[in-house]
């Protein structure tokens, strides 16, 4: 028996998915040869560029929520975000308090957290808290300041869009970090991933027909806290002009989220004695994720093969794959609310929760742990969701 392509899967899901959504993304997946105006704003990405931005992130150690380290890292983004033209940047402020001690979640065996079935080698997967496995006293140092409960900050700009200002689509990566480490990749590689989608938006020759909002979510490794208060505040505004009959929304209508964490680190399964190969694996590729349990599923699923379409269509280096288990990340407290996917180096429950990433919350999480084939997935992420974003919000070039 012949098996479906992904091209005529895609096809599909657009019969069932929301009629907004369809008729946003039946071109992207009926049409024929690349755009060149999405070709010429991929090529604005650079690899170095994507490197200095992750370097910068990691002046600041690991970022962790409830430090200096972490608010002067804020500090930095938004200035970041202001000398791209990425303007006004704003804040969202809320109180955080650390939850009740409850038991560890244990899964079943062979279960991953979000679904799916782990398979093969394992290694522990479990947050370094040892201050004197980080071997350099300089990042020692840095890293010390524990987190306290009290206010915490997150930035986001947003690119208002010319025709459909009141309609938007949420681009996100978290900038905290945990593990005594730099957090190069676990998130600073999603939050330069953003942080270079906006500054390539926000070039005063490129319009698009739809808003575009870049936020760095604080709060992720204490449980997501930056993405819920965000939601908590923000849902009830959606689409409402204010002030009436100024053309403005302060919180334009959400047509999908899409989420960034951990990017770079694609080496394969565990061998048997739990080391991994030091070299990208060949068949290296971005893995696109929607939660097939939410109650926008088919609408997510087809945001993630549309995705996968510009994948295929602009990406230079690295293929995608669509994945039915995205968890443990900041689009989570949106899965019900509106379509929403995350892109990462792998499956989230299945290889990272399997330590499939040796860094993942270790002090091994440093800049210069990672190549330039490390780098470039993370680049191949951009170039993905840049596309697929400039394609969903019609975005065009001024001559």
């Amino acid at each position: 028996m012949r098996l479906p392509s992904a091209r005529s899967i895609a096809v599909c899901l657009l019969l069932v998915a929301a009629p907004a959504l369809r008729a946003q993304q039946r071109k992207l997946v009926l049409s024929d040869p690349p755009d060149p105006v999405v070709t010429s704003l991929v090529d604005r990405l650079d690899l170095e560029r994507y490197k200095a931005t992750i370097k910068g992130l990691t002046q600041f150690g690991d970022r962790r929520q409830g430090t200096k380290r972490n608010r002067d890292a804020v500090d930095w983004i938004e200035a970041q975000l202001r000398s791209y033209g990425c303007t006004p940047t704003e804040r969202i402020t809320y109180q955080w308090q650390p939850p009740p001690q409850r038991p560890p979640f244990r899964p079943a065996p062979n279960q991953a957290v979000g679904g799916g079935t782990l398979r093969g080698n394992r290694r522990s997967t479990r947050p370094n808290a040892d201050s004197l496995r980080q071997p350099d006293a300089r990042l020692r140092a840095l890293d010390a300041e524990p987190t306290v409960p009290g206010e915490r900050q997150e930035v986001y700009c947003t690119k208002v869009g010319t025709e459909h200002p009141d309609e938007m689509y949420i681009v996100g990566g978290h900038m905290d970090g945990i593990g005594w480490g730099e957090a190069a990749n676990d998130d600073g590689s999603g939050t330069a991933l953003v942080m270079e989608l906006a500054r390539v938006f926000s070039a005063p020759d490129v319009r698009t027909s739809r808003s575009i909002r870049f936020i760095l979510w604080n709060n992720e490794e204490s449980g997501l806290d930056g993405a819920i208060a965000y939601v908590a505040q923000r849902q009830a505004l959606q689409g409402k002009e204010s002030p009436a009959g100024s053309g403005k929304y302060p919180e334009p209508k959400w047509l999908g989220m899409i989420q960034h964490d951990m990017m770079m680190f694609d080496h394969g399964m565990p061998h048997a004695d739990s080391s991994l190969s030091k070299e990208q694996r060949a068949e290296a590729d971005v893995n696109i994720e929607f939660q097939s349990k939410s109650k926008m599923a088919a609408e997510s699923q087809t945001l993630a093969w549309a995705f996968h379409r510009a994948n295929e269509r602009y990406a230079r280096d690295y293929p995608a794959s669509v994945g039915p288990h995205m968890t443990n990340t900041d689009s989570e407290p949106f899965v019900d609310l509106v379509p929403s996917i995350s892109l990462r180096e792998n499956e989230r429950g299945t290889q990272i929760g399997a330590g499939w990433d040796p860094q993942w919350h270790q002090p091994t999480d440093l800049f210069a742990t990672y190549g330039d084939a490390d780098f470039r997935l993370g680049l191949n992420a951009a170039q993905t969701t840049l596309s697929a974003v400039a394609e969903l919000t019609g975005a065009t070039i001024a001559k």
